[in-house]
C-alpha cells in the first residue's frame, strides 16, 4: 500500500473512506497534505515529520498537546471577546490511541484539525493584516503566559540561540573555504555584526529578560484568518513552541509581516521594513496581550526587531554552505537569495532605527496607562 495512503487511514475510523489526498501549503520543512474524507466536507491535515530537523517528533507532539490542551481550557473560562472565535491547533489521534504513525518505512506522520472556514495569511495587503498578525500572537502569549515553560521540551537543540548559530556557520564556513564555494558580501554582513548578534542572550543570563512560552515561529502565513472577515482564528504550526524569549517571537513576527517585498524575492534591492506595519502589528499584540509585556522587555524589542533576520539570514547562508540540508529549495543558490534578502532587511532596519525605537516608545506608553483587553 502507498505509504501516504496508508498513514492516512491510520488516522480514520473504518467506516470511514478517503476521498482525496493533495498537497497543502507551502511549508518548507514538512510535507503537508490535506485528505478529504468521504463524509460531507470532512478533511484533516496530514504530515510527514522531517526527521532530518526534528528528530523526536514524539517530543514535538507532546509539547504540541500540553499547549493546545492549557490554553483551551484557558480559553474557554477566559470570557474574552477576543478569544471567541479562536481556534484551537489539536492533534488527531492514530487507531492505535497515539498522536503519531510509524509507517513501515520508518517515516513520521501525524494529524492535526484543519481549521474551519479560514485559510492562511500568505501576504499583507493592508495594515488591518498586519495588526491581525499582531494580535494572533498576543493571543498566543496570553492564553500560554500561565504555562510553565519547564514543563516543555526544547524541539531543536539551540534554537534562537545566535551563539550556537555562529559556532556552526564557523565549522561550515572553514569547510566552504577550502572549497571556495562562498559569498564575499555573506560573509562581512555577518562578521560585521558579529559582537553585537548575543545581545538577547545576554539579556537573559543578566536576568533583564525571562523564559516564557513561545511560538518560535510566528510567520505571516502561521496565522490564519476568517475567510469573510480577515481577523485572526487561529496561530497554526506549534512544532517549535519551547521555553524562550517572548523577543525572538515579536521580532520573528516583524521579520515576516513587515518586510514589504516579501520573503522569496528576486529583486533584493526592493527589500525594506516598512515602519506603519510594524505600528500596526504593536497595536494589535497590545491590544490582544494586554500587560503581559513588562517595562524591561520593551527595552529589547528594537534589538529583536534587527537580530531575527540577521538570524535567520545566517541560518540560510549556512544552509548554503552545507549544500541545502535543512531548508528546501527549488535550486542550488536559493539559500544564498533567501539569507542576502535578509541581510537586506536587517539593513532597512539599522537605518530606520530612531522611527522604529519611536513605535516602540508609543506603546511602552501605552503599556504605563494601562492596556484594557
Amino acid at each position: 500500500m502507498n505509504t501516504l495512503i496508508q498513514a492516512a487511514e491510520n488516522f480514520i475510523s473504518h467506516d470511514e473512506t478517503i476521498a482525496g489526498i493533495e498537497e497543502h501549503g507551502h511549508g518548507i520543512i514538512h510535507d503537508t497534505y490535506l485528505v478529504k474524507l468521504g463524509k460531507g466536507a470532512s478533511r484533516f491535515i496530514l504530515q510527514r515529520f522531517n526527521t532530518r530537523v526534528f528528530a523526536n517528533p514524539e517530543t514535538i507532539m507532546q509539547n504540541l498537546q500540553l499547549v493546545s490542551e492549557h490554553m483551551q481550557e484557558r480559553m474557554n473560562v477566559s470570557g474574552s471577546a477576543i478569544d471567541a472565535n479562536w481556534q484551537m491547533l489539536q492533534s488527531i489521534p492514530a487507531r492505535d490511541g497515539r498522536n503519531i504513525f510509524v509507517a513501515a518505512d520508518g517515516s513520521f506522520w501525524r494529524a492535526l484539525n484543519f481549521i474551519r472556514e479560514a485559510i492562511p495569511l500568505e501576504k499583507i495587503s493592508c495594515l488591518q493584516d498586519a495588526r491581525e498578525v499582531g494580535r494572533a500572537l498576543g493571543i498566543f502569549h496570553w492564553l500560554s503566559s500561565d504555562l510553565d515553560p519547564g514543563l516543555l521540551h526544547a524541539p531543536l537543540p539551540f534554537f534562537h540561540n545566535i551563539e550556537q548559530y555562529l559556532k556552526h556557520y564557523d565549522e561550515v564556513l572553514g569547510q566552504s573555504e577550502k572549497k571556495g564555494d562562498t559569498d564575499p558580501f555573506c560573509q562581512k554582513f555577518i562578521e560585521d555584526r558579529r559582537s553585537w548578534a548575543p545581545v538577547l542572550e545576554n539579556g537573559r543570563r543578566e536576568n533583564l529578560l525571562r523564559i516564557r512560552v513561545i511560538h518560535g515561529d510566528p510567520k505571516i502565513n502561521n496565522i490564519m484568518v476568517d475567510r469573510s472577515t480577515g481577523k485572526a482564528v487561529s496561530i497554526i504550526d506549534l512544532d517549535t513552541v519551547m521555553p524562550g524569549l517572548v523577543q525572538y517571537d515579536l521580532g520573528d513576527a516583524m521579520r515576516s509581516c513587515c518586510n514589504t517585498a516579501g520573503e522569496e524575492v528576486a529583486d533584493i534591492s526592493a527589500v525594506r521594513f516598512d515602519l506603519e506595519r510594524c505600528k500596526a502589528v504593536l497595536s494589535g499584540y497590545t491590544e490582544a496581550a494586554g500587560g503581559f509585556l513588562t517595562a524591561r522587555d520593551f527595552d529589547f524589542i528594537f534589538d529583536a526587531i534587527r537580530l531575527i533576520p540577521f538570524e535567520l539570514g545566517l541560518r540560510f547562508y549556512t544552509d548554503f554552505l552545507e549544500g541545502n540540508i535543512y531548508f528546501k529549495v527549488s535550486g542550488r543558490d536559493r539559500n544564498l537569495e533567501r539569507a542576502k534578502v535578509q541581510f537586506q532587511l536587517v539593513e532597512s532596519v539599522e537605518q530606520q532605527e530612531e522611527g522604529i525605537s519611536a513605535v516602540i516608545e508609543e506603546y511602552r506608553s501605552v503599556l504605563k496607562g494601562g492596556i484594557s483587553r
